[in-house]
């Protein structure tokens, strides 16, 4: 998914969200009610492609009078810089840890930007009220950990081997071997550092998931059915 057409996706679920509803809540039916996914995965196991295709599907099971299903990764920095009234500039330092402990400790004592624990804070402030609204896929970030009490949303990591995962990246990224192999272990790295650094917990804990799958066995489409055939039911059971 590009970027313009991201923040387009974003806009129109926004835009739902703060128009009246159009019937009482009380006469909503099941697949009106709130759900939302969170998507834990390690670098190459195909996080954005399963994102993008469970978003065509659920866009499909949906009535015509409820709000728009939303994806939030990369344009969740966008929304946490405006919400939160950040200069541009702190995009830079938005991504999952890629900034190094080291970096991040010179730049606060310099006043270069906000300490990570604020960008950290306030970007799970964002998150927790989108879960809230509804209907959307938070990629990455903690999500899981942040939306832990809310019993309406679906837990999701995605694995895989690391061979199979550096082969995707270097095809998606048109890398070298070797280069695709140091961004795969790099970016797992920052992911797991993140988690254990913000959240005090362990990103590979199966307990932190409603499922785990492995894409190196299940292909994309049959992943995305799972979680929609697994997402529908609960949510029908939502109050």
């Amino acid at each position: 998914m590009n970027t313009q057409a991201g923040l387009q996706q974003c806009l129109t679920f926004i835009n739902c969200h703060v128009q009246p509803p159009k019937a009482p809540f009380s006469t909503y039916q099941p697949e009106n009610r709130r759900r939302a996914i969170t998507i834990s995965r390690q670098v190459g196991s195909g996080g954005h492609s399963i994102a993008e295709k469970l978003l065509e599907l659920l866009h499909a099971q949906q009535s015509a009078e409820s709000c728009p299903w939303a994806i939030f990764d990369r344009n969740l920095v966008e929304r946490v810089l405006k919400e939160h009234h950040l200069p541009d500039r702190l995009a830079k330092f938005m991504p999952e840890d890629r900034i190094s402990e080291i970096s991040d400790t010179m730049d606060e004592l310099f006043g270069l930007h906000p300490p990570s624990w604020t960008l950290v804070r306030e970007t799970a402030d964002t998150m927790l009220r989108l879960a809230e609204l509804g209907n959307v896929i938070l990629i990455g970030r903690g999500a899981n950990v942040v939306t832990r009490n809310l019993d309406y949303v679906f837990h999701v990591r995605l694995v895989g081997s690391l061979e199979q995962r550096v082969r995707r990246t270097q095809e998606t990224n048109h890398l070298s071997l070797k280069n695709a192999m140091d961004l795969v272990r790099r970016e797992d790295r920052g992911r797991r550092r993140y988690l254990k650094k913000y959240f005090k917990k362990d990103i590979d804990d199966p307990l932190l998931y409603h499922l785990v799958i492995n894409t190196d066995l299940v292909p994309y489409d049959e992943a995305v059915r799972m979680i929609a055939e697994a997402v529908m039911p609960k949510t029908q059971k939502a109050s």
